[in-house]
């Protein structure tokens, strides 16, 4: 049977390579993983720090006459963007790419006892990786970010399971069998089905092994006879388990759905219900860290998304996401759009090749996943390249005959080599028609399965701590191209610019390394424009009442807050000025026809005094379901700073423990008035400590953005807690405490 050892903790990692690395141990900086070469500031920073030739050393032990006859793999989930591997001064070659596994059957290099494993790490932007090459538009950081494991097998053995479910009980895909002994050999597989634990059926299959080569695909089409199997949905994301078994017991699980998806030129259908995709783009990097964030934090994202914003997809843009991310996604029912690494730029034919197997690469790593609906086979934004897209798409088509495949785009009239017209829409600056007519675009005499990738974004970046009115803006531009894209019968659905502000190169962004494109700040924290989306989940759900207000009589140019945009699922909204009715409406739904709730615009008869005017008093804004009072938001007429409230995601997080990743937790802190509401306005120090078992991520002194600040505390290797206290002068310092487990 596999043994599968956790390999991420007790690495050494050195700032500078040198070839001493690889034959010997040495004194470094004892880490554990995920890692980033170099933690960055939040504003004004040299993204050169992260090019760097890095160096990391590990100690492994190896029994050999325990584990004679086995072989011993090393998996590397994903390291940025050059990792060449040694074993004892042996290396195995360079592996170009930071956002796919690669894996090296390790066992001919060992010895008993200590085994020295070095990586010899680039993270350079060099010209001859994708996606670099020329300048992109955000940062890749360095270091090994992702998880890496020991795995002891067999030597006949179950590399990978290329294996999904259809909506008629078919299971269909490949079986990849190592085998390491290269001679002739039958072996049977045994394929098992489980509900849960219930075991829902066997398969078996007699196979052959070929003389002289590794790996054998077994092909898998197969019938399900079962009334235990239910549709996986995006309210019903129901996964079965399953398990792989040759017969010498060595076993490999993955987690499946059962579902049929397809993009036509009337739009999407999942198991043949036509569904209007709802989604944002995601890039993986968070502050301080970057890319390395362990899988609490990856699944949290995908959380956000789903439930926080109501999303029924994301694209993860612009390179496979994690795979913790995409587990996450197939258990929430978030439908995912994945694409290869790249930004406009496209390589030379080395460069076109690997591109090639970054295609390859992340359809078998992530095949089974059943939230994945389509393949990104083109570099987004790039020029055309017929006889390269034709690769990518040939590469896509041959290893999966169940998903399409799009190339994102902002060319129009661009050359359609992909199943999905897959197109970058920036036509909306405020004035202009929200989206382009498809036909227009494509410049095709027909209709074809059409989807819009991007909108907004760049076109009006906004911070946290803008003006009222650029905040309104931002939203009302949310609401537009989101209304339009969902009256048009011929596009699938949309993915706007962006789910998060993210960092980015200097060419980029604001000139301080941000892009401030997303509805949510870096921290994940939401600016108005996120209630565009989130206003659109189901009132069963969670019932949604967001004024897209700050509520200060000199906020915007005009005065007053007149008219306003109330973004809700409820049925009407009342709103109560002096504690007196002052106005009634209904959702705009002459307006925003397409939308499932169209926001509420209140245009107060008797308008609120304006910014000469005194009197300024308190507001309550009620919503109302089925003519009851289901939801208020209360302001006041003069809010002071009264507290800071600190709140974590989690209140128990996993300590470090048989080579595991560290964990981790986010904190939002809010500076808040009286009655609990957020002071956007507030752009004052305060001071985090941390103490315990963990450790703070990033700035110990930051200064609130928006009124808000959030931060991340990482696990250790002893199990206690984290006790962590905010302090400003102004206001009681607060204290709360995370169990590490």
């Amino acid at each position: 049977m596999r043994e599968i050892i956790n390999f991420n903790t007790n690495w050494v990692f050195f700032k500078e390579w040198n070839d001493n690395i690889k034959f010997e141990s040495l004194k470094g900086e004892n880490i554990i993983l995920p890692h980033t070469v170099a933690e960055i500031p939040m504003h004004y920073f040299d993204e050169s720090e992260t090019w760097l030739v890095s160096g990391y050393q590990n100690i492994f032990k190896y029994n050999k006459n325990k584990l004679e006859n086995k072989r011993v793999l090393i998996n590397f989930e994903g390291a940025m963007a050059a990792a060449e591997v040694f074993v004892n001064g042996k290396s195995f070659g360079e592996h170009k790419g930071g956002y796919l596994p690669f894996i090296y059957d390790i066992t001919d290099e060992l010895k008993d006892g200590d085994n020295l494993i070095a990586v010899k790490l680039d993270s350079t932007e060099r010209k001859d990786i994708p996606p670099f090459g020329n300048e992109i538009d955000y940062l890749c950081y360095g270091g090994i970010y992702r998880e890496v494991q020991i795995i002891i097998v067999d030597e006949i053995s179950i590399e990978n399971i290329m294996i999904t479910g259809l909506a008629n009980q078919n299971i269909t895909g490949k079986i990849r069998i190592r085998n390491s002994k290269k001679e002739n050999l039958k072996e049977t597989i045994s394929i098992n089905l489980y509900n849960r634990e219930y075991h829902i059926c066997e398969i078996k299959k007699e196979i052959t092994l070929k003389k002289n080569e590794l790996f054998t695909d077994i092909d898998i089409n197969e019938h399900i006879d079962s009334d235990r199997i239910e549709l996986w949905s995006i309210d019903n994301p129901r996964l079965y388990r399953l398990e792989a078994l040759l017969s010498n017991e060595d076993s490999l699980s993955v987690k499946i759905g059962f579902r049929d998806v397809k993009f036509t030129e009337e739009g999407f259908l999942l198991n043949g219900k036509k569904i209007k995709l709802m989604g944002l783009n995601r890039h993986q990097s968070f502050p301080y860290a970057g890319y390395a964030m362990p899988e609490r934090m990856q699944k949290k994202d995908a959380d956000i998304l789903k439930f926080d914003l109501g999303l029924n997809i994301v694209r993860s843009s612009h390179y496979p996401a994690s795979r913790h991310f995409l587990d996450r996604c197939d258990e929430i029912g978030l439908m995912v759009f994945e694409e290869i690494p790249g930004w406009q730029h496209i390589g030379d034919k080395d460069w076109q090749k690997v591109s090639i197997e970054n295609v390859r690469d992340m359809i078998e790593r992530d095949f089974h996943h059943a939230s994945i609906i389509i393949w990104g086979v083109r570099i987004n934004e790039s020029q055309d390249n017929h006889s390269f897209y034709k690769a990518t798409n040939e590469t896509a088509h041959k290893l999966d005959k169940t998903r399409q495949t799009g190339g994102v785009r902002y060319i129009m009239g661009s050359e359609l080599l992909e199943d999905v017209y897959t197109m970058n829409d920036f036509n909306y600056d405020g004035n202009a028609d929200p989206i382009r007519a498809q036909k227009f675009v494509t410049k095709l005499d027909k209709n074809v399965p059409y989807m819009i990738t991007e909108y907004n974004g760049h076109m009006f970046p906004t911070k946290m701590q803008d003006c009222e009115e650029r905040l309104i803006e931002h939203a009302k531009r949310h609401f537009e191209v989101l209304n339009a894209v969902a009256i048009d019968k011929n596009i699938a659905g949309s993915t706007g610019w962006c789910a998060f502000d993210y960092h980015t190169h200097y060419n980029f962004g604001s000139g301080d390394r941000i892009c401030y494109h997303g509805v949510c700040d870096i921290f994940r924290n939401p600016k108005l424009a996120a209630s565009v989306y989130s206003s659109q989940i189901s009132r069963e759900n969670e019932i949604i009442l967001e004024p897209i207000t700050i509520y200060a009589r000199g906020e915007r140019a005009i005065g007053g807050v007149s008219p306003l945009m109330v973004a809700t699922n409820c049925d009407y909204v009342e709103i109560y000025y002096r504690d007196s009715l002052l106005a009634k409406d209904y959702p705009a739904v002459g307006r925003y026809q397409g939308l499932i709730n169209a926001p509420v615009i209140l245009k107060m008869e008797v308008n609120i005094p304006g910014v000469s005017d005194m009197g300024w008093a308190d507001m309550k804004i009620v919503g109302y379901i089925d003519g009851k009072a289901v939801i208020e938001k209360n302001y006041l007429n003069n809010p002071t700073f009264k507290a800071l409230e600190v709140t974590p995601d989690d209140y128990e997080i996993n300590a470090v423990n048989d080579g595991s990743a560290w964990d981790a937790t986010r904190i939002t802190v809010k500076a808040i008035d009286a009655i609990g509401n957020r002071l956007p306005y507030i752009n004052e120090a305060i001071t985090i400590e941390v103490k315990g078992n963990g450790e703070l991520i990033g700035n110990d002194n930051p200064v609130l953005e928006g009124g808000y600040y959030s931060f991340w505390v990482k696990s250790n290797n002893k199990k206690g807690s984290i006790k962590i206290t905010v302090k400003n002068k102004r206001v009681e310092e607060k204290t709360i405490e995370i169990k590490v487990i």
